[in-house]
Order: structure tokens, then sequence, then C-alpha cells
């Protein structure tokens, strides 16, 4: 276990961004991820987790308390049960699925971040979503003073969203335990319309899993969503904004305002989101609203491969970020009467 005060948070996010931490301590054992927590707990502290700083927009001040990040490590292949520590790296774990022949995860491949984050928001894209596969979640409950195994029926999922989320305080992830499913080298049915579509198969199909891998790695890339050091289209938090889910009343009043700003002929991005509910898309709102890829002049911009990404050019604050996803949301809103919500979590600030 390593402790350094007065330490940097920047380094430790996609983004490169935010203040410094009071204290820092990196963990390396579940024993040690709870010391840590109970020590803080005990004291008043406040305490901030952090994974892999995909999902995190620190502010400039940084956060007056104890930053534990954790980095414990653990991959266990038993048949098609998957086990991991919330420290492992999420792309890495996909690749040894992926491997091992397993279908379930391997159009969540390239996103950036922790095995830990994943049951937090319910990491999801091209047509999977981690709650399809998760079976249980070990965590150290704040509340209870112990450690708990929750089933995906206890862990709530919804659309980038869980019991964890809502309760961001009392849950800390120790491990996540998938169920895969051996499908003889092939993935899982192919539901998303791009990645069929680049496939050249129907939607329902399955692919062999390297090729459904490395297909979505390349979406991903042309997109700016995998990480490269030197592309400040990847200094982000990948998605800034969820894509809304309206019920009927609000998509109908939505699709006459696009209508109005678009023209008779427009149709908005429409689906299927649940009974009496419609995902619309967030990137669409924010091309259509103005905001096209590169947008802005500062050192915080839209990035130049995917509207959805809010980037750091490089000398960027927080603030600059901030008050560029102010400008977004606030222009989405005026055209379409939709008011964005971020995906990534705030320390200390606020849209």
């Amino acid at each position: 276990m390593q402790e350094l005060h007065d330490a940097p948070l920047a380094p430790l996010t996609t983004f490169r961004l935010g203040g410094p931490a009071t204290r820092l301590i990196t963990a390396t054992t579940d024993e040690e991820v709870i010391a840590v927590v109970r020590e803080a707990d005990d004291s008043g502290t406040p305490l901030l987790i952090i994974g892999g700083g995909s999902n995190l927009v620190i502010g400039d001040k940084g956060f007056d308390g104890t930053a534990l990040v954790i980095a414990t490590r653990g991959l266990t292949l038993d048949g098609t049960h998957l086990e991991l520590a919330a420290g492992e790296v999420w792309t890495d774990a996909v690749a040894r699925t992926v491997e091992a022949g397993l279908a379930g995860v391997e159009c969540l491949a390239g996103i950036p971040g922790s095995a830990g984050a994943t049951p937090i928001q319910n990491v999801g894209a091209y047509g999977q979503e981690v709650s399809s596969t998760i079976t249980e979640v070990v965590a150290y409950d704040r509340r209870a003073r112990e450690t708990v195994t929750l089933t995906n029926e206890e862990c709530v999922f919804s659309y980038r969203h869980s019991r964890f989320k809502a309760d961001p305080e009392r849950y800390v992830v120790l491990r996540v335990r998938f169920g895969l499913e051996d499908a003889d080298g092939l993935s899982g049915p192919v539901r998303y319309a791009e990645t069929a579509r680049v496939l050249g198969v129907a939607p329902g199909d399955r692919v062999p899993l390297p090729t459904a891998r490395e297909t979505v790695l390349k979406l991903r890339a042309g997109k700016g969503m995998v990480l490269d050091p030197e592309d400040h289209d990847t200094w982000s938090a990948g998605s800034f904004f969820t894509n809304p889910i309206l019920t009927g009343e609000e998509f109908t009043a939505f699709r006459t305002r696009a209508k109005q700003h678009l023209g008779p002929d427009a149709e908005p991005p429409a689906y299927p989101a649940g009974e009496g509910l419609t995902k619309t898309s967030a990137a669409w709102l924010i091309d259509k609203a103005g905001f096209t890829k590169g947008y802005g002049e500062g050192p915080a911009r839209i990035s130049t491969k995917h509207t959805l990404a809010l980037t750091n050019r490089g000398e960027a604050t927080t603030e600059d970020l901030l008050a560029l996803a102010r400008e977004v949301v606030a222009g989405v809103r005026e055209t379409f009467g939709i008011t964005l919500v971020n995906e990534p979590v705030t320390v200390g600030v606020g849209l």
C-alpha cells in the first residue's frame, strides 16, 4: 500500500484534469481497500474511490480528503464463470475472455477503466451491457460495515444505472463475477445495427469472437474512444452524456420540435426502451443543435471524431470543460426541450 500527500489526481483520469488530493492511497488487496475505507469512515474523512479514472471529472481545486486508488489484481476463469478483481483493467479482461472462446462481453472491448467500475453504471456499448452477464458483485457495505455478495437482481441494473450508482456512498466494489457463454468460438448475437452493417451480417447473427472484438475496437478508434496518449480526442471520458429516455408524451413533443427546427421530413432517432418509453440519441441532439465535431475555440472542445465526447486539447482546466458542457446542455434544451444528463461522475463540481 502506497500513501502520498498533496498528490495530483489529473494523471489518474483520462481527462487529465483536476487538482490534488489531500492524501492519495493505492491499495493492492481487498483487505487494504477495506481498511482504508473503514479508517476514512471512522474519522469522518471524505473518501474518493478511483479505478481507471475514465469516468471522473474532478474539480480544479482537487479533493479535500482521502483518494483511494483500487489497484487490486486477479482474473479467474472456471469454465464459463469469470471473476475479476475490481482493479483489473477491463480491456485486458475482455481480451482474455475472447482468447478463451467465451462470449458475452466481446462488444465491450476498448472501454477504458477498471472492472470494478463496470457494474456501477452498467457499462454498455454496441449492443451489450454488463448486466446481461454479471452474476454477482462482491462489495464492502460501508453502512453495514461488512463484505456482502449481491446477486444480479439485487444490483437493480437499468440503463447506465445500478444500485451502486443510486447510493454511491454505500458500496465499494471489490470483485465482479460473470457468467459467459461457450458458443464454439462465436460471439453473442450481434444486436447493434452499426456493428452488423460493418460485419456484413444480419442483426442476431453470430460471428467469430476475435472478429467481433476487432470490429468494435476499429469502430471505437474511429470515434476517438480508444485511449491514445498522442490523440487528444481520447483525452475524454468517452460519451459525456447519456442517451435520453423519454415517455410517449415527451417523445411526441420532442419530435414536433425536431420537425420545426429541422424541417417536416426530419425524423429523430427512436429506439424502444421499455413499455411506453423511447430512447433517442444524445449525439444526434448535440449535432443537430449546432455543436458539431470539433466545436469550440478554447482548450476544451467537442471531439473531432464524435459529438458525444468532450475533450481536453492539452491545456484545459476542469472549468473549461464544464463551461463547454453547460453550453451544450443549454443549446440542446433550447432547441429540443430535452435536458442532457452527464455520464461521468463529478467531484467537487457540477453542471
